[in-house]
């Protein structure tokens, strides 16, 4: 595995954004005047999200926004869910982060529904069927 080039953020100064999205809860830390380190749960977030479209889907507030991503180093811790569901999270927690560092920012981001944070969970089993909707198949006799 290669050597990552780490900076000691211990006492550096940071915005924070809780993001959440199905069962994955992100705290993104955001430090201003960095070297474009972004760091999830410890390993690059290029080694985390492998799939295609996952990274450009977590780095859309910078896109909205015009920023560049080596302006800042970026920490997260998320746990829970799935993919899916913590690349939504560290996007939504990205977005409030950059709105708590500059409230201008809240107006093109509120257009682009970075801000709204998706409500969808799981639908619960119901008693009788297989699944939350799913029903067995019916037999006439």
């Amino acid at each position: 595995m290669p050597e990552v080039e780490t900076r000691d953020l211990s006492k550096a100064r940071y915005i924070e954004g809780i993001g959440r999205r199905k069962e994955a809860t992100a705290r993104v830390r955001l430090y201003p005047g960095g070297t474009g380190l972004f760091l999830v749960n410890g390993r690059p977030v290029e080694q985390y999200f492998t799939r295609v479209g996952d990274l450009e889907f977590i780095l859309q507030p910078f896109a909205v926004l015009g920023e560049e991503r080596t302006k800042y180093d970026i920490t997260v811790q998320v746990k829970g869910g799935g993919i899916t569901g913590q690349a939504g999270a560290i996007r939504l927690g990205l977005a409030r982060a950059f709105v708590k560092l500059n409230p201008d920012n809240r107006p093109p981001l509120r257009k682009a529904g970075l801000l709204t944070r998706d409500p969808r969970e799981k639908e619960r089993k119901k008693p009788g069927l297989k699944r939350a909707r799913k029903a067995p198949t019916y037999t006439k006799r």
